[in-house]
C-alpha cells in the first residue's frame, strides 16, 4: 500500500530567498562571462543550483496535489 504524504499548500509558493538567488545568479553570471570560480564558489553554486531544483520539484508537486484536490 502506497504511503500518503501530506504536502503543504504553501510549498505552491515557496521559493529561495532573494538573497540567495541574487548570489547564485552573481555566481553564474562570473562564470558565464569567463571569469573561474574558486572551489569553494563551485560548490557553493553546485549547491544552490539543486537547492532550486528541488525546490522547484516540490512546488511543482504541491500545485499539482492542490489541483487534484
Amino acid at each position: 500500500m502506497p504511503e500518503i504524504v501530506e504536502i503543504p499548500i504553501e510549498l505552491t509558493r515557496f521559493q529561495l530567498p532573494q538573497a540567495v538567488q541574487a548570489r547564485l545568479q552573481f555566481l553564474l553570471d562570473r562564470q558565464d562571462e569567463g571569469y573561474p570560480l574558486s572551489q569553494t564558489e563551485q560548490q557553493e553554486a553546485e549547491g544552490l543550483v539543486e537547492l532550486a531544483e528541488f525546490l522547484s520539484l516540490l512546488r511543482l508537486r504541491s500545485t499539482r496535489v492542490v489541483k487534484q484536490a
